[in-house]
């Protein structure tokens, strides 16, 4: 089999998936709203199941949930007629993914869930399975037919499975009013997050805060700037900001200038350098940054020097 033929098979799959997922906007209702308004309103959990393939887009499904402000958590359903039946608390809505609906799992469980009188929400792709015909809402996650060649392999069944899911999660996201910082609040330690809550001071507490004094010489300018290892230092006089001194600007001095004795830091600083405030977010530092063609800020507190940030600090971080 040559390349062509192997690009020949993934764009037929690509297109059966796509044609699915087509036909699944056509089989939306009601069913979906009304499911997605008890979700909303329910001051218990939501508690997703499945077996096979569908487990695996179950514990998708819940860490989208529980990322976007849904409570909620997985339970596969071998287990869950094993014991762990018990974490469904008596507030908790269930919704069980299985494309035939028939499973011998599901049909132990779902009378179960039924005694227990927890809502059953079914995302199923046989509406006349045993699955449906004994859930509260039914969300029609049927298909044509599998991308697999045989129709067996759980392909497009899976992809229908997780983008109703998504869809899922999305509504009951816009109607929480979720916004990015709420975001922030559930992913602190990944990129987005850190784009959404990270500040200023937050990194440039961690270095030097370098100065010198208008009237400083050459000589304990080019330490101040090498020994805070910034590249850079503010220029202070009664902890106000004068101006800036940067490696280019010792490196123009040089050019400039035969003999350097005698100059001080008014000689050379740049006026009015670019300074931010403290409790900016560094994202914004970073476009800054990325504008006017520089690696570092001054950093103010109430107007007064509260240190410098610089371009690496920002990257270090993942913030691009």
């Amino acid at each position: 089999m040559n390349k062509e033929e192997i690009l020949d098979i993934a764009k037929k799959v690509i297109a059966e998936e796509i044609s699915s997922l087509s036909n699944l906007e056509n089989q939306l209702n009601n069913d979906f709203a009304e499911a997605v308004e008890m979700v909303l309103n329910s001051n218990g959990r939501l508690v997703v199941t499945g077996i096979g393939k569908s487990a695996n887009i179950a514990t998708k499904i819940v860490a989208s949930l529980n990322s976007t402000g849904t409570p909620s958590l997985f339970m596969h359903a071998a287990d869950a007629i094993h014991g762990d039946l018990g974490m469904v608390q008596d507030n908790d809505i269930v919704m069980c993914i299985s494309k035939s609906g028939n499973t011998p799992e599901v049909k132990v469980l779902v009378p179960l869930l039924k005694s227990l009188g927890n809502k059953l929400i079914a995302n199923v792709g046989n509406t006349n399975s045993f699955l449906a015909n004994n859930a509260d809402y039914v969300l029609n996650t049927t298909v044509r037919k599998e991308a697999c060649p045989n129709n067996l392999a759980p392909t497009s069944s899976t992809t229908a499975q997780l983008v109703m899911g998504d869809a899922f999660v999305v509504a009951l996201l816009q109607l929480r009013g979720f916004t990015d910082k709420d975001f922030a609040k559930y992913h602190p330690g990944g990129t987005l997050g850190k784009q959404l809550y990270l500040r200023v001071e937050d990194l440039c507490v961690n270095n030097e805060k370098p100065f010198v004094n208008p009237t400083s010489d050459i000589r304990s300018i080019i330490i101040e700037i090498s020994s805070k290892r910034l590249g850079a230092t503010a220029v202070i006089d009664n902890n106000t900001v004068q101006g800036i001194i940067t490696d280019g600007d010792i490196r123009r001095m040089m050019q400039k200038y035969d003999d350097v004795d005698g100059l001080t830091a008014l000689d050379i600083m740049s006026n009015n350098p670019k300074t931010i405030e403290s409790n900016t977010l560094a994202i914004d530092a970073l476009k800054i940054m990325k504008e006017k063609n520089i690696t570092q800020l001054l950093v103010l507190k109430d107007n007064k020097y509260f240190g410098v940030i610089h371009l690496h600090d920002i990257l270090k971080e993942g913030i691009l």
